[in-house]
């Protein structure tokens, strides 16, 4: 076998174990989309995105998409991350993770105000997450959340992708599309008339 070959059998090995790890971790989770789609249906989104939307292929990157809320929504640390996937895959993770223990309003103003700072892989893993949450947004809204709340996410995402824009033009693209549609939803739900 090739080195080429060697390389890229390591590579496409470091995605599918990323993608069955996240899906036994993740197993029993669902979204909060009003039908409770299976989370891992969003890890393989945001791979996805990045996968097609990438000029060079990064397979960690690929393998940190997948892996993205482990942390946040599993009790698997950042060091059993490094420990299987490697230090970037982990770095990754924790660019993009969030403290669990403040609370949501808190979370999302750090996730704006701090949104520069990241690396560029993270912002890119950032801006795929916030399209695959906007598409869920306009296609299965959370159960409960009524326009304004919808409108306040949307501002989120708005405002986060704001500091990951300029990076990849296709994903800029789907974020406006993701967006545009996500209103759109909102504003038809807001025109029903109530009863």
């Amino acid at each position: 076998m090739r080195e080429d070959d060697n390389l890229l059998r390591d590579q496409i090995a470091l995605v599918t174990h990323a993608a069955g790890f996240a899906a036994r971790v993740h197993n029993g989770q669902t979204r909060k989309g009003e039908s409770g789609p299976p989370f891992i249906l969003h890890l393989a989104e945001v791979a996805d995105l990045l996968a097609k939307a990438l000029e060079n292929p990064d397979p960690e990157l690929i393998a940190a998409a997948w892996l993205h809320d482990v942390v946040e929504k599993t009790k698997i640390t950042s060091d059993e991350i490094e420990n299987v996937f490697g230090p970037r895959v982990a770095s990754l993770i924790a660019e993009v993770s969030d403290d669990k223990s403040l609370p949501e309003t808190e979370r999302h103003r750090m996730q704006i105000e701090t949104i520069g700072e990241k690396s560029e892989a993270a912002r890119l893993l950032r801006l795929a997450d916030k399209i695959s949450g906007l598409r869920e947004l306009a296609e299965d809204p959370p159960a409960g959340w009524d326009v304004a709340r919808r409108r306040d996410w949307l501002q989120f995402a708005t405002d986060v992708a704001a500091g990951c824009r300029g990076l990849n033009a296709a994903l800029d693209l789907l974020f406006d599309q993701a967006a545009a549609a996500a209103a759109k939803s909102i504003n038809d739900l807001a025109a029903r008339p109530t009863s």
